[in-house]
């Protein structure tokens, strides 16, 4: 069941991406809700298709986005295994790992995005680059971390009931 959510829940999630969000700079910096609710679902204890999200999204956010085909990809991927790497090590408080994921792999995600464009030739300032795109891209990431954590919850609670004994 939780295969067959991943199409009509990330297909919604970049249209309100695209649609919304995209249009609601913090300077020159956005949010990435893909990013948010791909380690939102990531940080579920009963999900086991957090790998298949991912590779969806990630091809999903490539068709529609202006850098390298693989690096979407390759940023979520990297996004997932922390947030489930934490999952294992701090799993009492969900939030926090919510949170400390958010914010490294923003970093990390734009990190890459700026070392992909200066290899292509198509390179911005880096001094530029951080304090008007990712540090702002970051700050709104970590604003919407807590509702996109609390829907993606429900919606795991929702696709994956908890078994009575």
């Amino acid at each position: 069941m939780g295969s067959l959510a991943a199409f009509p829940v990330l297909i919604i999630t970049l249209m309100v991406q695209l649609a919304i969000i995209s249009r609601l700079p913090l300077l020159h910096g956005t949010a990435d809700l893909m990013l948010l609710v791909l380690v939102a679902w990531a940080l579920q204890e009963r999900v086991r298709t957090a790998w298949l999200w991912t590779l969806l999204g990630g091809i999903m956010v490539t068709l529609v986005s202006g850098l390298p085909f693989y690096m979407p990809i390759f940023g979520y991927l990297i996004a997932t295994g922390i947030a489930l790497l934490l999952r294992r090590q701090v799993w009492q408080t969900q939030l926090l790992a919510m949170f400390v994921t958010t914010f490294s792999t923003t970093l990390i995600y734009h990190g890459l995005s700026l070392a992909v464009l200066q290899i292509t030739g198509r390179g911005l300032p880096i001094g530029d680059s951080l304090t008007l795109v990712t540090l702002p891209s970051a700050l709104i990431n970590l604003m919407l971390a807590l509702p996109v954590y609390t829907l993606i919850t429900d919606l795991a609670h929702w696709i994956y009931p908890a078994e009575i004994a």
